[in-house]
């Protein structure tokens, strides 16, 4: 894969999120990583026409975390830093380059795909329950429609819109 020349930090969009809940943020992580673990196993054992949105997935993945992985860095930092003092809400910002914008629609678009592998019994792990689907939804919306110019919304605000 070609990697994308790094961008300078005038081309960098700001992401805020705001309110971000740390014990939805644990929840919500904790099945991403049951999942994806699950996913590593099927990809260890080689292709699967019937399960080709793992591997997409594990692909997108890859290609996130190699492309805009070093932008997570710190907020992950102010994140676990939050946790482990034990607030319940922080305020965190990644400035990342604006194609992270498709990358993270594909990605939602996949793991939706891939909640309903789960539902439908083809994956061991059970599909997320609603509110760590919300979290999820709430967090990658905010990368796709700040880059793409919206003011933030807080967790807060948009679980209170949200049916969970």
């Amino acid at each position: 894969m070609t990697q994308a020349p790094m961008n300078d930090a005038s081309e960098l969009a700001d992401v805020r999120l705001l309110g971000l809940s740390t014990s939805a943020f644990r929840h919500a992580s904790a099945h991403h990583d049951e999942l994806f673990r699950e996913f590593a196993l099927i990809r260890g054992g080689g292709p699967s026409d019937s399960l080709n949105v793992p591997a997409r997935l594990l692909a997108l993945l890859d290609e996130l975390d190699q492309r805009f992985g070093s932008f997570s860095v710190g907020p992950s930092s102010e994140i676990e830093a939050a946790v482990a003092r034990g607030d319940e809400t922080v305020d965190v910002t990644y400035r990342v380059p604006p194609e992270t914008r498709e990358a993270v629609i594909r990605l939602s678009e996949l793991l939706t795909r891939a909640d309903e592998f789960c539902r439908q019994g083809d994956l061991l792990t059970v599909a997320p329950p609603p509110d760590a689907v919300a979290f999820r939804n709430w967090f990658l919306r905010e990368f796709a429609v700040q880059i793409a110019g919206a003011p933030p919304t807080p967790w807060a605000e948009y679980k209170a819109d949200t049916t969970v």
